[in-house]
């Protein structure tokens, strides 16, 4: 059985600043997940606009901050995959108001911040992780920081095991 959704994850400067994109990229793999695509790049800004504009609803002002602190620092930008990825990673992360997040989560364990204080400081919220709300927008999104070549099809053992009808291969 072929189970397999994927997602785009971005880990923001925040993330990488603090020194916890190993903990970060651990939970999604010890979640089952498989990356599939992974760089380490310093976003320009139309390449954060880009990004965010997949979402019309946002406001300008939100949409300068947001690009604003995207391009600021180094991301590591993932395309992950595995049975109801974006589910999956959006409940790893946790809530995008950092102080609604539970215990547990990405946002819960690592960030303080909130959005009163992102607005008061006239800045964009910092909540370390980016992660897809659709299988729409896993897509565009996917377009913006990854060609189609840079995605790797592979299968692993961990998939077998979770996946395959038949174990007798993999327990041979």
């Amino acid at each position: 059985m072929n189970v397999k959704e994927r997602t785009l994850v971005l880990l923001k400067p925040d993330a990488v600043q603090r020194n916890l994109v190993g903990e970060i990229v651990g939970r999604f793999e010890k979640a089952g997940l498989k990356i599939v695509a992974m760089k380490f790049l310093l976003p320009t800004k139309e390449q954060a606009y880009m990004h965010y504009k997949i979402n019309p609803n946002l406001p300008q002002t939100i949409l300068d901050h947001l690009a604003k602190f995207l391009s600021a620092s180094p991301v590591v930008a993932m395309v992950l995959e595995g049975n109801k990825a974006i589910p999956v990673v959006r409940k790893l992360v946790g809530s995008t108001e950092p102080l609604q997040s539970d215990v547990g989560t990405i946002r819960g364990d690592f960030t303080l911040d909130s959005y009163d204080l992102a607005d008061k400081d006239g800045r964009a919220v910092r909540n370390l992780v980016h992660a897809s709300s659709s299988t729409d927008d896993a897509e565009k999104e996917t377009k913006v920081w990854f060609k189609d070549s840079e995605l790797v099809n592979y299968k692993s053992v961990r998939e077998k095991i979770l996946y395959d009808v038949n174990l007798d291969s993999v327990l041979e």
